[in-house]
């Protein structure tokens, strides 16, 4: 019985493998992630603020399709946690209530700092022990130094490959020719 179920299995994770191994880079696979309708939001992305993006990381960051551009090429490099993780300390710290600090800051935590997390973030040593550290009286500083970490790992190494890649070079002129 063990016999007949190995073919099927390995096949299956052949199967998963070749999924994960087919890295798209286009335009394409950005517009399918947008916030908005895909051929609206194109239609409502200026190619002058696509080339903004360019200028700095943070202006990419405060731009929602520039934030969907940037977690759609994160996704083909297979580290879109790090993004996610920005994201949800930057919501985490709007939190106002103080009896939803503790089981948001938990739930960041579990998710993306803890060794072994589901989308865990690489970050060194001792800043998961000092985050671990403020979890025990969380606050809404409690992840400052792991989010740091993180967004210095996102501008110095993705960001530069991110301006280079296919996807934004596609986006680019895709907003270009809608112009012409």
């Amino acid at each position: 019985m063990a016999a007949l179920l190995m073919p099927r299995r390995s096949k299956g994770m052949r199967t998963r493998l070749g999924c994960l191994s087919h890295k798209s880079d286009s335009c394409s696979d950005f517009t399918a992630i947008l916030p908005d309708k895909p051929s609206r939001a194109l239609k409502r992305l200026s190619t002058e603020e696509a080339a903004r993006w360019a200028d700095s990381f943070d202006v990419l960051l405060a731009h929602k399709y520039g934030v969907a551009a940037f977690r759609a090429f994160l996704k083909t490099e297979f580290s879109e946690e790090n993004l996610e993780f920005w994201l949800a300390c930057e919501d985490f710290k709007k939190t106002r209530s103080a009896a939803k600090l503790a089981s948001r800051a938990h739930r960041i935590f579990e998710e993306f700092v803890d060794v072994q997390a589901p989308r865990e973030v690489n970050i060194d040593f001792q800043t998961r022990e000092a985050t671990r550290k403020n979890m025990q009286e969380p606050s809404l500083t409690c992840f400052d130094q792991a989010q740091g970490k993180v967004r210095s790992l996102m501008e110095k190494d993705s960001y530069p490959r991110f301006l280079r890649s296919q996807l934004y070079l596609d986006l680019l002129s895709q907003s270009q020719r809608r112009l012409s």
